[in-house]
């Protein structure tokens, strides 16, 4: 099945409203005509009405960074999918690393976030990922099944395939390092497998994006691979140069 590549920009907590505008002045005319892949920033709350208003009528696509799993209620601080709908924006990373690991996020909190933004209306990318010491140990497959498990627990059958997978091993992602091909190859197929234990025909639909310091120089190599269809690209995104020269190299 051709999947066609998706490669998404993860700025983190990078960026104000005159800076993302700055950026994106710069991006879209360098990835305008860029055809056979598809294209997402995914920025700060504070940026996103900004951006989706920069973007109308482009090829890029606006991300959230994570949001609630409940459409209201006292959760102070918190945003919900339905608040994310109504700014029109396009999707959402859920289950980064880093809010897994600095802000206490679950597999149960994405279990039901997941599901709940996908009845929004939002495209998810779902992350998964193990550390250096959980690879030596040889808990690489233990982690990222029980991730991609719970992530995809609820989510009827019929929209599983509209689930962006993004694996990302925790020991490359701002470290420079990055995984080998036959590494991220190895990873990405197993997560792909996870999928093929739910339902079959959706593992062969589903996208999986590598992430952890990839760059232009690495694009080409990493998305070639079979079972590697875009990338989530972190300080790499934050260039306009850099972030079109990476989907010139990711697009089919």
């Amino acid at each position: 099945m051709s999947r066609t590549p998706f490669v998404a920009g993860n700025w983190k907590m990078f960026k104000t409203v005159g800076d993302a505008e700055m950026f994106i002045s710069g991006l879209l005319p360098l990835v305008s005509s860029t055809e056979g892949i598809e294209v997402a920033i995914c920025v700060p709350f504070t940026t996103l009405g900004a951006m989706v208003d920069s973007t109308r009528g482009s090829r890029v696509q606006v991300f959230a960074q994570n949001m609630h799993q409940e459409a209201e209620g006292a959760f102070t601080g918190e945003v919900s999918a339905p608040m994310l709908s109504d700014l029109d924006v396009h999707g959402v990373v859920l289950g980064h690393s880093e809010r897994r690991e600095l802000f206490g996020e679950t597999d149960a909190a994405l279990a039901e976030k997941v599901p709940a933004a996908l009845e929004a209306g939002l495209r998810v990318i779902l992350c998964c990922g193990e550390t250096e010491a959980e690879r030596d140990a040889g808990e690489m497959e233990t982690k990222l099944r029980r991730q991609v498990e719970a992530g995809l627990s609820q989510v009827p059958a019929g929209r599983l395939a509209d689930v962006v997978i993004a694996y990302e091993p925790i020991w490359a992602i701002g470290t420079g390092k990055v995984a080998t091909p036959e590494q991220a190859q190895e990873a990405c197929a197993f997560v792909r497998g996870v999928v093929a234990g739910i339902d079959p025909a959706a593992a062969e639909a589903v996208r999986i994006q590598y992430g952890g310091s990839v760059k232009p120089e690495n694009t080409a190599e990493l998305l070639a691979l079979p079972d590697i269809d875009g990338a989530l690209v972190g300080g790499a995104s934050l260039d306009p140069a850099s972030f079109a020269a990476i989907v010139e190299a990711g697009r089919s």
